[in-house]
C-alpha cells in the first residue's frame, strides 16, 4: 500500500509538470498549437489516472483491506439463492435509490488468514450453530468468527435473520455484526469481538453463554437473529421446529411449539434465578430431589428464600429486600402459564422501581420431584413425576 501511494504522488507530480509545460509552451511563440495541445491532454490523462487511483487508496484505507463491499444481492441471485440481506447504511447514503440490498461481505481467504485458518487456539467455542474464533485483521481490529455448521441445520435463512434483525436492530447490549462470508458451502457471519467471554465464565458455566460481555463487562446479546422470530404483528407463533436450550425453553414452547412474547420473559426468569443463586439450572439441590425453579419456589413457600442466595451477593446487598424482590420477580417470570407472567416492560418497570409492589407469584413450571423406590428384589425403579403435570417419565431396570 505504501508503494501504491508513492506510485500516485509521482504521476500526480507529472502530470504537474506536463501541465506547466504545456501553459509555457503554450505561451512561447516558437511552439506550434499541436505540441501545446498534445502535452495539455498528456497532463491532463495523467492527472485523471493520479485522481482515480487516490480515491481507490483511500477506500481501501478508509475501509481496510480485508473488507470487501459486494453486491450480495446479485451474488445470491447468481447461484438461484432467493433472499434479501439488509442494506449498508454507509452504501445506502451514496446510492440512496438503487433498490438491490448490499452488506459488508469479507472473502474468506481474509477470514481464513484472520482466525488463523480456523486453528483450535483461536477457537472460541462452540454452540448449536457452529463453531466461534476469534480472529485479527491486518490492521489489527479484534474479530469474532462464527462458522455455520452444516450439521446445524441453519442455512441463509437462518444467517438472512441474524444479519436482517441485527442491521436494523442497533442496540448497545446486541453484539454488533460487522459483515458476513458467503463462500460455496461456507457460511461465515463476523460480530465484533467480547474480549470478556461471555457470562457463564464467570456463572460456573451455566447456559448464559449468549450472554457476552465486552472490556468493560456491559452485557451483550449473540445469536439475536438466529431463533425464530415472530412478525411485527404477532403476539405469538406455532412452529414444529424446536430451536432452543432446554431448561431455559417456556413449557407452550418446549412441549406444543408455541411461540409467545411471553417466551423471552421465562428464559430472563431462569438466568435471575441463576444469577442470584449462582448455581446451575440443571442438577438437583438440598435432598437432591428438585431442580433449580423447583428449588427456589420451595424455599420461598417456606419463607426461607435467603437461602437460595448466592453468599457472595449477600455481601454486595445491605439490604436483604433487594435479593428477596428478584427472587419474588424471577418466579413471576417462569410461571407455568404464560397468561400470569408479566411482560418485559413489566419487568423493566419492577427492576427499575423498587417502590412498585409485586405479585406473589404462582408455582413455576418444570418444578418436578424425582422419588426413588427400591423394592425387596434386586429389581430397582426411578420414577420421575411433574407436580405441576408438565414432565412424567417412567424408567425401570430389567
Amino acid at each position: 500500500m505504501e508503494r501504491f501511494a508513492i506510485f500516485i504522488i509521482v504521476v500526480l507530480l507529472v502530470s504537474a509538470v506536463f501541465l506547466i509545460l504545456a501553459f509555457i509552451s503554450g505561451l512561447s511563440k516558437g511552439v506550434d498549437s499541436a505540441s501545446f495541445f498534445v502535452l495539455l491532454s498528456l497532463s491532463i490523462t495523467l492527472a485523471a489516472v493520479a485522481t482515480l487511483g487516490l480515491n481507490f487508496y483511500c477506500f481501501l484505507h478508509t475501509s481496510g483491506e480485508d473488507l470487501m463491499m459486494f453486491d450480495l444481492d446479485l451474488n445470491l441471485k447468481a447461484n438461484n439463492v432467493n433472499i434479501e440481506l439488509p442494506v449498508n447504511s454507509k452504501l445506502t447514503k451514496r446510492n440512496k435509490k438503487k433498490e438491490v440490498d448490499q452488506f459488508p461481505l469479507f472473502s474468506f481467504s481474509s477470514v481464513s488468514t484472520a482466525t488463523n485458518r480456523f486453528s483450535d487456539a483461536n477457537k472460541l467455542g462452540e454452540g448449536g450453530f457452529g463453531p466461534v474464533y476469534k480472529g485479527v485483521l491486518r490492521k489489527g481490529n479484534e474479530i469474532a468468527v462464527k462458522r455455520l455448521s452444516g450439521r446445524s441445520g441453519q442455512g441463509l435463512r437462518e444467517m438472512k435473520n441474524e444479519a436482517s434483525v441485527i442491521a436494523k436492530v442497533q442496540h448497545k447490549n446486541l453484539v454488533r455484526l460487522l459483515g458476513c462470508c458467503i463462500d460455496k458451502d461456507e457460511k461465515i457471519l463476523i460480530y465484533e469481538y467480547m474480549p470478556n467471554k461471555s457470562l457463564d465464565f464467570f456463572l460456573f458455566n451455566l447456559k448464559a453463554s449468549n450472554i457476552l460481555l465486552d472490556k468493560d463487562m456491559n452485557p451483550k446479546i449473540s445469536d439475536f437473529g438466529m431463533a425464530r422470530i415472530c412478525g411485527g404483528n404477532e403476539l405469538q407463533a406455532n412452529t414444529s421446529r424446536i430451536v432452543g436450550t432446554y431448561g431455559y425453553m417456556s413449557p407452550e414452547y418446549a412441549i406444543e411449539g408455541i411461540f409467545s412474547i411471553k417466551f423471552d420473559v421465562f428464559s430472563f426468569g431462569v438466568l435471575l434465578l441463576e444469577i442470584v443463586s449462582g448455581k446451575k439450572n440443571t442438577g438437583f439441590y438440598r435432598t437432591d430431589t428438585l431442580n433449580l425453579l423447583g428449588y427456589a419456589w420451595d424455599l420461598w413457600r417456606s419463607n426461607r428464600t435467603l437461602e437460595l442466595t448466592d453468599a457472595i451477593l449477600e455481601d454486595e446487598y445491605s439490604s436483604k429486600q433487594v435479593l428477596l424482590r428478584y427472587v419474588n420477580i424471577a418466579l413471576l417470570c417462569v410461571q407455568e402459564s404464560a397468561d400470569d407472567r408479566p411482560t418485559t416492560n413489566d419487568v423493566v418497570s419492577m427492576l427499575t422501581n423498587e417502590a412498585a409492589a409485586l405479585l406473589p407469584p404462582k408455582q413455576p413450571a418444570f418444578s418436578y420431584v424425582r422419588n426413588t423406590v427400591t423394592s425387596t428384589s434386586s429389581t430397582g425403579k426411578t420414577e420421575d413425576c411433574s407436580i405441576n403435570q408438565v414432565t412424567i417419565s417412567l424408567l425401570e431396570a430389567r
